[in-house]
């Protein structure tokens, strides 16, 4: 028997969630991230860009995404991240922003912007909260009323299911602990407990079972693991630069609030650059910012 896909990775995920003939199961997921008023629940959801070709699979920078669009226009992006690529809250509000932007053709008004919703699902932890589930909004900071609905970013982060959440009825934990996939026990007590997990689950084996659909995932996890081991060797040559240079986060602040005081007082880049032994480089940067 082929050992079950893993389904945080993007591939299966968009082939269980991401299709016409899986709709229901996002329509579930959606409604239980979501968490609409009652009378509200998402009852129609339109896919964006449902297809995914071999080139995206084996393409370390490629994002395979979930994408769609509710009845009333909203925009809904779904990512799954195994890795942490550093900057998330920034790569997320980029990505909100450029759906946001894409909806109005030139000349349209303001007031046809709907909605954008962006939920990354993260086999990691990242935010300082405790929540496995984070939502933001914008707030204003004093009386803490919403300027508009229209940005809303959600975090899910996998690791954060803590042992008493096994037992939960909540629809949204089961559908994370079916990505978690932590047993083949796990995973049979989840379909028995929900009809759109047990669809799930039945993808699932079968993507696990099919020839071509093996082929495309092992060239996605290599892909990502490509991806990752750029990562992990961009954050170890900085290690060893850092060392090389003999000195510690804290001496580096140190020389580079220097190196704005002399350029605030004239000194010339190459003579805050020799004095503080600070790159060329990140000397001119620092004068550009002054001025």
């Amino acid at each position: 028997m082929a050992k079950r896909m893993n389904p945080i990775v993007d591939f299966v995920f968009k082939r269980i969630f991401g299709t016409e003939e899986n709709k229901d199961l996002l329509l579930s997921f959606l409604n239980a991230t979501l968490k609409p008023e009652e009378g509200n629940q998402l009852k129609e959801i339109m896919l964006v860009d449902p297809h995914i070709n071999a080139d995206q699979v084996g393409d370390k920078a490629s994002i395979l995404d979930v994408r769609a669009k509710t009845k009333t226009g909203e925009q809904i992006n779904i990512e799954v991240q195994l890795h942490n690529k550093y900057d998330i809250e920034k790569r997320s509000l980029y990505y909100w922003a450029k759906m946001f932007e894409g909806q109005l053709s030139e000349g349209e008004p303001y007031r046809n912007l709907k909605k954008t919703i962006t939920i990354s699902i993260m086999d990691f932890c990242y935010l300082p909260s405790k929540s496995y589930h984070s939502v933001f909004r914008l707030r204003e900071d004093t009386e803490n009323f919403v300027l508009t609905d229209n940005l809303e970013i959600h975090f899910l982060e996998l690791p954060k299911l803590e042992f008493e959440h096994q037992e939960t009825s909540d629809l949204q934990v089961k559908w994370l602990l079916f990505l978690k996939a932590d047993s083949e026990t796990k995973l049979e007590e989840l379909a028995m407990s929900e009809p759109t997990i047990r669809k799930a689950v039945n993808v699932l084996e079968f993507l696990s079972q099919d020839a071509e659909a093996r082929r495309l995932y092992e060239m996605r996890e290599k892909a990502l693991k490509d991806e990752l081991n750029m990562i992990e060797g961009a954050k170890a040559e900085g290690r060893a630069e850092g060392r090389a240079e003999g000195r510690t986060e804290g001496e580096r602040q140190k020389a580079l609030e220097i190196a704005r005081e002399m350029l605030a007082e004239g000194d010339s880049p190459e003579r805050v650059a020799k004095l503080t032994k600070l790159p060329q480089e990140e000397i001119n940067k620092l004068k550009q910012q002054l001025h």
